[in-house]
């Protein structure tokens, strides 16, 4: 890490002192509010993704918000936080490249705040309540740098109608390992075949290392979630999607698997074009798609044929009561 912007209102917290510790050589640039640099005009999201610098924030106004409708794993009652803004990764098809100007990394290092806000929250319902890590960022890629793991388990360890998602490709799964399992809480894996990640999914862990942390963790008895999302579109598409399902099923045990999500491509409109213009080489954007109020995503009869075939080889090994598409019906 070469750049490290403080707003002056974190400098002196205890997680902030922590990170900077880790990068002694690192420029430290004091700031007054994370915005003024992360929202700053005239910035290039690719070139930034080379060597993005680190933001360290306090993170204000509302920190629990509502899922979208379909973004849910049977709760009743579906919310996400971010304690960061971005992703290490580098996927093609992330719509975070279309949301936001900068590349650059922010971590709001007021974690307590975000679980302050959760245990309100909880406190509206007599149901549990599901909160989704991993919607503005991957869950636990940067959590040797952190630490937001094991402060997240230690705060949901003590809230009983509070159940956790932390969605991830990482196999930074060693804060998992050294506890016991929490029965509120899901590690959900996003999988996809290796010619997949291997063309779109840049920086990421093979299939191979995420179906090994799989394992690992369903070994020591955490609940695991599969989150086939987005299915991408290819001519040997059936043979593709076919033996990669194979390779998940036979690694890992899918009756035990707590969820199954299930997706295709899709953009809002406006992130699309943004994205294209960062890439205009490349295959999957330039992929034939329509328009769906304001998302972008495959034909009707391709999304139908494919969403058909996944979920036909998914019902072969799991229950109905395992699997959530994440478009509506």
């Amino acid at each position: 890490m070469d750049t490290i912007y403080i707003e002056r209102a974190v400098a002196d917290h205890e997680r902030t002192q922590r990170i900077v510790a880790r990068y002694p050589s690192a420029r430290c640039i004091p700031i007054e509010r994370f915005g003024d640099v992360f929202n700053a005009p005239a910035q290039n999201f690719r070139t930034q993704k080379q060597a993005p610098a680190l933001l360290l924030a306090q993170k204000h106004g509302r920190r629990v918000l509502p899922t979208p409708p379909a973004y849910h794993i049977g709760g009743k009652h579906n919310f996400y936080f971010s304690h960061m803004l971005n992703c290490v990764y580098d996927c093609r098809y992330c719509f975070l490249q279309g949301m936001y100007r900068s590349a650059n990394h922010v971590v709001f290092v007021n974690f307590e705040s975000f679980f302050d806000d959760i245990v309100t929250e909880c406190s509206r319902h007599t149901e549990p309540s599901w909160y989704f890590s991993g919607y503005d960022c991957d869950s636990l890629a940067l959590d040797p740098i952190t630490g937001f793991v094991d402060s997240c388990l230690d705060h949901f360890q003590t809230i009983p109608n509070a159940c956790l998602e932390l969605r991830t490709k990482s196999t930074q799964i060693r804060p998992l390992l050294k506890r016991d399992a929490m029965n509120n809480v899901v590690v959900a894996y996003s999988l996809s075949p290796e010619p997949v990640i291997a063309a779109e999914e840049h920086g990421t862990p093979s299939l191979a290392q995420r179906l090994e942390a799989l394992s690992k963790l369903q070994t020591q008895g955490w609940r695991v979630g599969l989150r086939f999302d987005p299915i991408l579109q290819a001519d040997n598409f059936e043979a593709l999607y076919g033996s990669f399902f194979q390779q998940v099923f036979d690694s890992i045990d899918m009756q035990a698997v707590h969820s199954v999500s299930l997706g295709t491509f899709r953009l809002p409109k406006s992130f699309h074009k943004r994205i294209v213009k960062l890439y205009p080489e490349a295959r999957l954007l330039a992929t034939e798609l329509e328009q769906q109020d304001n998302m972008l995503s495959y034909p009707a009869e391709v999304e139908s044929y494919m969403m058909d075939f996944c979920k036909t080889r998914l019902h072969q090994v799991i229950r109905p009561d395992q699997y959530f598409p994440t478009r509506p019906a």
